[in-house]
């Protein structure tokens, strides 16, 4: 970390805290007077790294005053930011050091010092992407009546007592061997701890206590199994990469881990003062805002720039002020929360902007609340929801670990700098580019779906909107299904029982917190609505896929403190393991009866899960319709088996006596889940959590990996290749080439997402990924996901636009093809490109609004780059993929607005030549040419000086990897 670099103008500004003189800060509230005071408090946060970094090369002084005059200057410059650190996850972390390792042996190649390349910004790597619902349910579950006769309901699940003695160990039983830690002292209880059999974690063939559950551990044992080459990678990479630490398997996500071990709020370097600010390569980095640290997620292509010493270059963002007033109601959680202020958020337009929280609504957030909140700010467009530090902050800091000594130090300096914020002051509130006002009181429960996270659906109107949705044309909401079709009832034999399944039918139904985990509340709120279903007689069918995936132990902590963690087990509900599982498309396979029946009846199958994806197929080919809703709901819906339901008029289910059981009579009141989260939420649990990651894991600790400098690459591996990017590295940069007689390799429509792009999850058998590991002697059952083999080109490439999904006008239907023009051959995407490249001739790609719309994912514009294109033209881009897209060298056009392909008459079938001139300058217009004689205008989409730099040196990499030579 660069303090004061030397010959800084601003040198003069550093100053001492008053109430701890030995801190040393620049004090940019002196420097920028009464403008300073009028900026949003994220854009105070920029002006101080600009003036702390400032070198005269990297960041020049006329950049911190831009910045200081965001008023006039917003949407019209560019400025440099310099994160404090960055935070990577597996998936895109593994490419990321697959690069610096490949940039390493480039550098050796091309005679400069390979031990130079080291990320020289402090950086975290999370491996949390790489978990797979292998096994699911206890057996006990499962299982028939063992002993016969009449079943009984349940013994009532009452609060746990102290033991009088020690119970007896485990005698060992096939699945624990005598392991399940039986009989040794249970945890403390907390005034919810009812269990089970008076325990608080069973075993799920005796109901006797057990450390984790066996679900767990074997997904654990097979997650190590499957990826431990590229677990040697990571343990490789901590051995002898400088300024880099790794956060092992089975500790929690990396949003969260970030969220509750990483953050800092005030960094002190030397007894230096300066904020805390991130990028991260997970789109849900911008989790940490709530805590008031600016941060956001960023392509793996920038990332690796800035780990390199790079800034990140932006364009002085509008920033939004986002008023929140009134009370939050009884029975809104904060997802309900989220989702509304999504809606407003996105009817506002804050695309690529700034979103900052003020009002008085504020201070009734919870920092879990704006946590939350600040996690969904991708799916609304912005770059980032700051939530400025206040009161409420500290004292959640202060149950998180944070001493006295540092939260005064903290305290002092935010207010010295004038980062904090103060509900009681009569300082007014900074100015904004617009307000949006949201008002707490008005926020009902609604649910999103079913195929997109903006399309937000009343929780009393699901019923009839599931019945629009039937009706519908095919579309983003509907699924055209004939009239006389929508009642139709598929019969299936699951386990020897009959059940139906029919339009509506829930088969997935996945608590995951990685968005709630930092928010007790809603996961308490799951807990608490399975306890009192349990007791009341109420279960869920057995085929239907239920997990639950904690983002952190700190999750699975509270839940078995407060004693709902069985009931949420008895109803399906087990912990799986900690990382992204089935919002990443890594949830096991359906039952086979269940897929044939819903194949078989052509049915609207449900998923309805608690996390922040839910685009058609990501969770199961065949399931069409995914609902984001909150925790409780989704085992309501769980236990109800279907959307098709009015919970106000219509029953859960039949409980005990045959009593019709409603949502209302399971629903957990505030005043419950308040005394919940007072008990259970304690400082403890994150000192669990940093006693976690300090210790490792025993599997880790164990794992054995190489120290060399340069990394000995396997040519047998199918998990680590080095990657060709550097292959062409010379000291000199060579300018960019004119596109001439380029193929469209693809025609695509609107909304074409990163998971379209570049699929994360499994490898279909029949893809061109497949054929190649196949090859490579591996089994199906050994391919694993394409999330964690990115660390090999070879696989990624062939899984470019291998989307199931993927809408390509020259096929007219769903399917990973296009066609090879100069035979006329229809073939898989990787197949075609192959060709065109081995005959020479480049290729384009033709696309509608909002391409690369998703989660931020490097292989989406790596894959498409070795494929051989040159060029996208879109009629819009999502922002950060548009920047990733010329960080690889690809360059990024946009048709003029209200152009189109259609309006422009162009089949794709033509040849474009597209020539870039030397004096290439941002938003320049370029002509393109045809060889059907049509000649029409493009913008090139580069938004400044820097973004040509890195395209005419063929990308990020090249033009870091030559600071090298």
């Amino acid at each position: 970390l660069f303090v004061c670099p030397a010959g800084s103008p601003y040198q003069p500004a550093i100053d001492v805290l008053e109430s701890h003189p030995e801190k040393k800060f620049y004090n940019v509230s002196k420097l920028g007077g009464a403008k300073y005071d009028t900026l949003p408090y994220s854009i105070r946060v920029l002006f101080e790294s600009c003036v702390r970094n400032c070198d005269g090369f990297l960041v020049k002084e006329t950049d911190a005053m831009n910045i200081l005059d965001w008023k006039t200057k917003q949407n019209d410059v560019e400025v440099p930011f310099c994160p404090a650190r960055v935070v990577l996850q597996d998936f895109t972390g593994i490419p990321a050091m697959v690069d610096f390792a490949a940039m390493r042996e480039a550098v050796r190649n091309a005679g400069g010092d390979p031990m130079k390349v080291n990320p020289a910004c402090p950086t975290d790597l999370t491996v949390d992407h790489s978990l797979q619902i292998d096994f699911s349910k206890c057996a006990i579950q499962n299982a028939p009546n063992p002993g016969g006769g009449e079943q009984k309901p349940p013994a009532r699940l009452s609060p746990l007592k102290p033991p009088l003695r020690k119970p007896p160990p485990c005698r060992g039983h096939s699945g624990c061997r005598g392991s399940c830690g039986a009989g040794e002292a249970g945890r403390s209880p907390g005034p919810f701890s009812a269990q089970i059999e008076n325990t608080p974690i069973l075993c799920p063939f005796h109901l006797q206590p057990v450390p984790e559950p066996e679900t767990v551990l074997k997904n654990q044992e097979m997650e190590f199994g499957r990826n431990r080459e590229r677990l040697q990678f990571f343990k490789w990479s901590s051995k002898v990469f400088e300024n880099i630490s790794i956060i092992p398997p089975e500790t929690g996500m990396a949003h969260q881990v970030n969220l509750e071990y990483l953050s800092r709020v005030v960094f002190d370097v030397k007894d230096f003062l300066h904020p805390d600010s991130v990028v991260g390569t997970d789109s849900h980095t911008t989790m940490v805002n709530g805590l008031g640290i600016l941060g956001w997620g960023v392509g793996g292509i920038e990332t690796e720039a800035v780990m390199l010493g790079m800034p990140l270059s932006l364009t002085l963002p509008e920033v939004v002020g986002c008023e929140l007033t009134g009370t939050v109601s009884t029975f809104a959680t904060s997802i309900d929360i989220v989702l509304s202020i999504t809606k407003h958020l996105r009817q506002a337009d804050v695309a690529g902007k700034f979103v900052e929280f003020f009002g008085s609504g504020v201070s009734q957030l919870s920092v879990a609340d704006r946590t939350t909140i600040a996690n969904m700010c991708p799916e609304y467009g912005a770059i980032l929801s700051f939530f400025p530090v206040d009161n409420v902050t500290l004292k959640h800091l202060k149950h998180a670990g944070f001493d006295k000594a540092k939260l005064d130090v903290m305290e002092a300096y935010l207010k010295a700098v004038k980062l904090f914020r103060n509900d009681e002051s009569s300082s007014r509130e900074p100015e904004y580019s617009q307000v949006v006002q949201v008002s707490l009181s008005s926020i009902i429960p609604y649910v999103s779906g079913p195929k997109r996270s903006q399309d937000r659906v009343a929780v009393n109107n699901m019923k009839s909107d599931f019945q629009t949705c039937l009706n519908e044309k095919s579309g983003v909401k509907g699924f055209q299904i004939a009239a006389e079709k929508q009642n139709d009832i598929v019969p299936v034999q699951y386990e020897g029982n009959e059940y139906k399944l029919s339009h509506g039918c829930v088969v997935i139904a996945a608590v995951i917190s990685c968005t709630n985990n930092c928010n007790p509340s809603v996961m308490l709120a799951a807990g608490l609505l399975a306890k009192k279903a349990v007791e009341a007689g109420l279960v869920v069918k057995p085929y239907i896929r239920t997990s639950l995936s904690p983002g952190s132990g700190m999750v699975t902590h509270y839940l078995s403190s407060s004693g709902v963690l069985p009931y949420l087990s008895k109803l399906g509900f087990e912990v799986v393991g900690y990382g992204c599982s089935t919002c990443v498309g890594n949830t096991a396979p359906l039952p086979e009866a269940i897929r044939n029946a819903i194949k078989q009846g052509d049915i609207i199958a449900c998923g309805v899960l608690s996390g922040t994806k839910n685009f058609e197929g990501r969770l199961c080919d065949c399931v069409r319709a995914n609902y984001l809703a909150s925790p409780p709901l989704v085992v309501a819906y769980a236990i109800a088996g279907t959307v098709r339901i009015d919970f106000d008029t219509e029953p859960l289910g039949i409980g005990f006596n045959g009593k019709s059981i409603y949502l209302r009579d399971i629903w957990p009141t505030r005043q419950e889940l308040h005394t919940v989260e007072e008990e259970c939420v304690i400082s403890s649990m994150f000192k669990e959590l940093k006693e976690k990651i300090e210790k490792g894991n025993k599997r880790w600790n164990l794992l054995e990996a190489p120290e060399s400098t340069l990394f000995p690459w396997d040519l047998k591996s199918t998990y680590i290749r080095c990657p060709s990017f550097f292959d062409k590295l010379a000291k000199d940069a060579v300018p960019p080439r004119a596109v001439e007689n380029a193929h469209a390799l693809l025609f695509l429509g609107d909304s074409v997402t990163t998971d379209h792009i570049s699929p994360a999850g499994s490898i279909a058998r029949s893809s061109a990924a497949a054929k190649y590991l196949t090859s490579k002697g591996l089994t199906p059952r050994e391919f694993n996901s394409y999330g964690a083999r990115r660390g090999n080109d070879a696989v990624m490439t062939r899984g470019t636009f291998a989307n199931i999904k993927l809408l390509n006008k020259f096929i007219g239907k769903p399917a990973p093809k296009t066609v090879h023009f100069p035979s006329g051959q229809t073939l898989d995407v990787f197949e075609a490109a192959e060709l065109y490249q081995k005959e020479g001739i480049p290729t384009i790609i033709l696309a509608g609004k909002q391409y690369g719309l998703g989660s931020s994912r490097d292989w989406a514009a790596k894959g498409p780059f070795l494929l051989g294109v040159k060029a996208v033209l879109a009629e819009s881009y999502e922002k950060v993929h548009r920047s990733q897209l010329i960080g690889i060298g690809i360059a990024p056009l946009q048709f003029h607005p209200g152009e189109n392909p259609s309006t422009l008459g162009l089949t794709g079938r033509e040849q474009f030549s597209i020539l870039f001139p030397p004096d290439l300058s941002p938003r320049m217009t370029l002509d393109i040419k045809t060889n059907t004689g049509k000649v029409f205008s493009v913008i090139a989409l580069f938004e400044n000086n820097m973004e040509i730099t890195l395209y005419k040196n063929g990308g990020s990499l090249n033009f870091v990897a030559r600071r090298f030579l």
